[in-house]
């Protein structure tokens, strides 16, 4: 187990994670990670198409970050990028689509003329927004995109507006979310500002010209290093994975990228740098977590924590305490409890010597019953003196 270690003081740049454990703990998951790819699955069947190399190189590892605090306060659907000393992409069929601002002539023209042969190969696909709203605005066409390429990079002018292009098939996971690269060059500042971009309608220009695009050697180095690194998923949680290698490497590969992930998300993407990080693991995707680092600062605060036999301080002072304890909750009592309480009260009162009676409370004044013959006297009454008024309406009408 690795051993706890303090929380580097504010301002100190050295990093505590000791590279001797960094390295032992590679040693015992890739080790541990061959062994399991050699021996017979559970069932005792064996799959004839999946060898032993092909399994431990498609193997990654992860590194697990775990903080006191949210790292972050809601979901980014774009990632942040950490540049490693040994890229996570080397091989040669992986396919690269580019997404760029309008135009894409320029940028098509940039990859099939000036970009070096590895890397023109590398790039299956160039398209900018407009065509990529007209061609792949159906759920099929998106899937099958999806399918097609391996990376996906997206130019930082127009990756906030991708998710709605793109949609679920994208940005459900984060296997081929859009990588952010600068294509735009860089504006000189003026008094330390940028200045705004000038207003008004813009002349037409050629479309294989494009005044605000980057050197190209300056775009060939931005794609090369988006292609190979480390992708940061900010989440609001306190548990964050970054794939550093794969199973295949050399542990001394993996505890070199480790050592730069570490350094680099600490100081870009943590709040309060070291005081707010508790650990780092890493571990394969079947595997335990194997540990780095531990600190002994369990909380972000420790003038908050109350040691082990001390009460808690309240916020109430005084008679609002006292108010608010007498109108707490009573205990919830089941029926069986309050079947028991009644026949205890009832003993009780057996028990008890009997009370003086109080004075019975006087009676109310009874009224007295309704006359019958009276009432139908007067209903004959009225209904004689309505007869007689008919039939002297009715001799009216006939003279």
């Amino acid at each position: 187990m690795s051993p706890t270690t303090a929380v580097a003081p504010t301002g100190e740049s050295s990093v505590p994670v000791n590279p001797e454990q960094t390295l032992k703990a590679c040693k015992a998951l890739v080790a541990h990670i061959k062994k399991a790819a050699a021996a017979p699955s559970k069932d005792g069947k064996q799959n004839l198409l999946a060898d032993e190399e092909t399994v431990v190189a498609e193997t990654p590892v992860w590194l697990t970050l775990t903080t006191k605090n949210h790292i972050h306060d809601s979901n980014r659907l774009q990632p942040a990028k950490i540049v490693l000393p040994h890229s996570l992409n080397t091989s040669e069929e992986i396919s690269v689509c580019i997404i760029t601002a309008d135009p894409q002539r320029f940028y098509k023209n940039a990859v099939a003329e000036e970009f070096p042969e590895e890397l023109r190969k590398k790039i299956g696909r160039v398209i900018d927004l407009t065509h990529l709203k007209a061609k792949f605005k159906a759920y099929e066409a998106q899937r099958k995109l999806f399918s097609e390429h391996d990376v996906f990079l997206a130019d930082d002018r127009i990756i906030n507006r991708l998710p709605k292009a793109l949609g679920k098939t994208f940005y459900k996971s984060t296997t081929k979310r859009p990588v952010p690269v600068t294509l735009m060059a860089r504006r000189e500042k003026v008094d330390g500002k940028r200045p705004p971009a000038p207003k008004g309608k813009k002349a037409k220009r050629d479309p294989t010209e494009n005044a605000n695009a980057r050197p190209i050697p300056e775009i060939v180095s931005e794609v090369q290093k988006a292609i190979g690194a480390a992708l940061v998923h900010l989440t609001p949680s306190t548990n964050t994975a970054i794939k550093v290698g794969y199973a295949a490497w050399g542990p001394e590969k993996l505890a070199e990228n480790i050592k730069t992930v570490v350094a680099e998300v600490v100081e870009r993407f943590v709040p309060q740098k070291w005081k707010n990080v508790r650990s780092f693991y890493i571990k394969g995707p079947e595997t335990a977590a194997l540990p780095l680092y531990q600190t002994d600062e369990l909380w972000l605060d420790e003038t908050k924590v109350v040691p082990n036999g001390q009460e808690v301080p309240s916020a109430l002072p005084g008679k609002k305490q006292q108010k608010a304890l007498a109108s707490s909750e009573k205990p919830n009592i089941g029926k069986k409890r309050k079947s028991l309480d009644s026949e205890s009260e009832l003993a009780t009162e057996e028990a008890a010597p009997a009370k003086e009676e109080r004075p019975k409370k006087k009676s109310k004044k009874v009224l007295p019953a309704s006359n019958d013959e009276k009432l139908d006297k007067e209903i004959s009454e009225r209904k004689a003196t309505l007869r007689k008024q008919k039939t002297a309406a009715k001799k009216g009408v006939e003279v």
